[in-house]
């Protein structure tokens, strides 16, 4: 895969494992794709880089308290992760600990039963609890690399202010830097903020391995209002920026024959080095991890050597990386 994507190396200290109290703080990296030019700037200041009648499109799915804490029957400790409900109590779900098919489980007064191991490493667990009590035992699901558990101040940290539709189990991060006042501002300058849902699932956090060509689905649904929108503004040649490679791919996934079609349902698109971008021209993202399907998203949308550049000069200027780190605008 030489040229689709690099490979760098952070120090530890340099991830962020809390947001910013003020999140409108965060820097903001501008990297334009026609000159190759990197400002460093601050969040607060994305709104200086959109005109009235551009459209800014956010993904509002929402984070699940997707992590169990448990032990089996026999003792031994075990780690859930919820993946996504499949009918009635049963989820499909990674496991960290040894388990087989007819483990036992329990978590406080909940009980379950490991059903099958997936081709994919994942399993299919049935709990004797409705949604709704697994939510509740629950906790947030903040990436392992943030080295710590989570807590009380992540419930509010780990969504966006706009998450509103439940089915992710990691954040769509790009958008934790949006507050209430950034989108006033948006709005009293006439841009047109729209809506969709990609949840997040295992394909966005399960690195790539060499010779991959294909992602695991993950469910995304484009309203009919925000297919309008978007299909008026490229009519118009009006700029589209994407908060998010999750959005990005949930928009992208629904063109057809020179639109966007309103639908819902699964997509397993990846978007690495050759890709055409239909209708996003401009996208707001965080920094990645190396080998993940959001740098290989990144790199095929703003050129594999500009944003080399860009994550080396991130490193020069002390940039917070990753879920809770700064952000990047690429035009």
């Amino acid at each position: 895969m030489s040229g689709e994507i690099f490979h760098y190396d952070l120090l530890q200290e340099r991830i962020a494992t809390r947001p910013l109290e003020n999140r409108e703080e965060a820097k903001l990296m501008v990297v334009d794709r026609t000159t190759a030019e990197i400002k460093h700037l601050k969040f607060k200041n994305i709104i200086d880089y959109f005109d009235a009648g551009e459209v800014l499109l956010l993904n509002n799915t929402k984070v699940i308290p997707a992590r169990l804490y448990g032990k089996k029957t026999t003792g031994g400790r075990v780690d859930v992760l919820l993946l996504q409900k499949i009918q009635g109590n049963v989820w499909n779900t990674l496991i960290r600990g040894k388990v087989r098919c007819k483990t036992e489980l329990i978590f406080g007064s909940i009980s379950a039963v490991v059903i099958s191991k997936n081709p994919d490493g994942s399993w299919m667990v049935k709990f004797d609890a409705s949604q709704e009590a697994l939510f509740n035992a629950g906790k947030m699901p903040v990436p392992p690399y943030l080295k710590r558990l989570s807590d009380r101040q992540d419930e509010f940290d780990y969504q966006t202010v706009y998450a509103k539709e439940y089915g992710s189990v990691a954040a769509p991060t790009a958008g934790l830097h949006f507050t209430e006042n950034i989108l006033k501002q948006m709005k009293k300058k006439g841009v047109i903020i729209s809506f969709l849902t990609l949840h997040i699932g295992w394909a966005s956090f399960r690195m790539m391995e060499k010779g991959s060509t294909t992602v695991l689905p993950e469910f995304f649904c484009v309203p009919e209002k925000t297919a309008e929108i978007v299909n008026n503004a490229l009519e118009s040649g009006r700029k589209i920026c994407a908060v998010g490679t999750s959005t990005v791919r949930a928009i992208e996934s629904s063109f057809k024959n020179g639109k966007i079609i309103a639908r819902s349902g699964f997509t397993s698109l990846f978007i690495k080095k050759g890709y055409f971008f239909h209708c996003v021209n401009r996208m707001i993202t965080n920094f990645h991890l190396p080998g993940s399907t959001h740098l290989y998203m990144v790199c095929a949308f703003g050129g594999t050597e500009l944003i080399q550049k860009a994550y080396l000069s991130a490193i020069e200027h002390q940039y917070r990386f990753y879920s809770y780190g700064d952000a990047m605008l690429i035009v």
